[in-house]
């Protein structure tokens, strides 16, 4: 197993190139189950993740091939059974489904795996493959679902939580070969399903709608090969402006997108970061001392959960009191015991982390525990002083292309060595 060896106190200047949206090119690829015609699909970043999508896709019949960013992806003929050992190992892969079903009618897919970062379950995207007319039972850890046709309907995807990510995709794609029309209510809103929905609408797919509470899928009968270019990462651009002002440096963000980043450059100003518009770029940097706030994560176009752990980095040290409340998922502070090992205090209240910010930070080892856990620990390692290990980086590589390579660019000192 490998880990990360950083030696902090450097700040970061200079730039680098924001890689495709990880939560946008996982789905996109299962769409391209829909047609039995080549799909071509540019800018998909290269992660243990995305490299299990594509096998996933082979399992099921698809040809896939990937070039320098490039992937085509060829499912003349495929089966409607996802095998249990790659699925488990992603959660993203339930994705899957909808294409199956749209397409073949059927679909028997393992339950999934990913990051333990709490309850994330797949209760509404069944109660979606049901209401199009599917018939779903649960068993020996595989979800099958069967229709003799789908008919379009009004489908309802509030959670607990909020509106469902994955869950508006897999209904999204399952629908565009539903006969009717479905509107889908209270749907997501993120950037990456109007993505998909721009993948779909290449592939012939009516949708309209997409980015806001209501999204419309008038049904067709048959979809055709597209191609298609993966939004940059919103979330690595976010991780990487927060390296910035932790360190105290100056990044370029090459190539990522303002508009999908307001609430957390709202919050960074109030922090005392300044994100700035480059010409197509952004830049980070600190425009004054840092200054607690206060945060909570919520569905877009709120503050992301999947950004609260590196805030919290960053919040650490800024002197004050700063209170993050996670309203996603229960379980996401899963860093925090790791983050005070570095010298952080932080203490959890309920849904909610008091962070008492302004102490210095001091290199130590520390273990990863999930994606965006692992990317909160690389912050806090660069601007701490000493030397840092981050374990089990295997979760950074789910998500992040080439990370330690891109911020040796920055002037980080880190590297890449086998766990003792």
């Amino acid at each position: 197993m490998e880990s990360f060896l950083i030696k902090g106190g450097v700040p970061l200047h200079g730039e680098v190139a924001i890689s495709g949206s990880k939560n946008a090119a996982l789905p996109i690829m299962a769409a391209a189950l829909l047609t039995g015609e080549p799909c071509v699909i540019r800018r998909v970043p290269d992660l243990s993740d995305t490299r299990f999508m594509a096998r996933i896709l082979e399992s099921l019949g698809a040809a896939t091939k990937l070039e320098r960013g490039t992937l085509t992806v060829h499912a003349q003929k495929i089966r409607g059974y996802a095998d249990y050992e790659l699925v488990r190992k992603m959660r993203g892969s339930i994705c899957i489904m909808g294409p199956l079903l749209g397409r073949l009618k059927q679909a028997r897919v393992s339950l999934p795996g990913g990051c333990v970062i709490g309850a994330r379950p797949i209760n509404l995207h069944l109660k979606g493959f049901q209401a199009l007319g599917a018939k779903i039972k649960i068993e020996g850890g595989y979800v099958e679902a069967a229709a003799k046709q789908l008919g379009g309907t009004i489908l309802f995807l509030g959670g607990r939580a909020g509106s469902t990510v994955l869950g508006t995709a897999n209904l999204m794609m399952a629908a565009a070969l539903a006969a009717g029309v479905t509107v889908i209510e209270s749907a997501a809103c993120e950037p990456e399903v109007v993505d998909l929905a721009a993948f779909l609408t290449a592939m012939g797919a009516k949708i309209s709608g997409a980015g806001s509470p209501t999204i419309t899928i008038t049904g067709v009968k048959k979809l055709h090969g597209a191609e298609h270019e993966v939004i940059p990462d919103r979330i690595e651009a976010a991780t990487f402006a927060i390296a910035a002002a932790a360190t105290n440096g100056e990044v370029t963000l090459r190539g990522a997108r303002a508009d999908h980043l307001r609430a957390l450059t709202d919050k960074l100003n109030e922090a005392g970061v300044a994100v700035e518009r480059r010409g197509e770029n952004l830049r980070a940097r600190r425009r004054a001392a840092l200054k607690a706030v206060d945060v909570t994560t919520l569905p877009y176009p709120g503050f992301p959960t999947d950004v609260q752990a590196q805030m919290m980095s960053l919040l650490a040290l800024a002197p004050g009191i700063s209170i993050i409340t996670e309203r996603i998922f229960e379980s996401r502070f899963m860093h925090v015991s790791e983050l005070a090992r570095l010298g952080a205090d932080i203490e959890i209240e309920g849904p909610s982390a008091i962070v008492k910010g302004g102490r210095p930070l001091s290199g130590a080892p520390v273990m990863a525990s999930d994606l965006r856990a692992s990317a909160a620990l690389v912050i806090a390692g660069l601007a701490a002083k000493g030397e840092t290990q981050v374990n089990r980086i295997y979760h950074l590589d789910r998500g992040y292309e080439g990370m330690d390579a891109k911020l040796r660019k920055l002037g980080a000192r880190i590297r890449r060595v086998e766990e003792k």
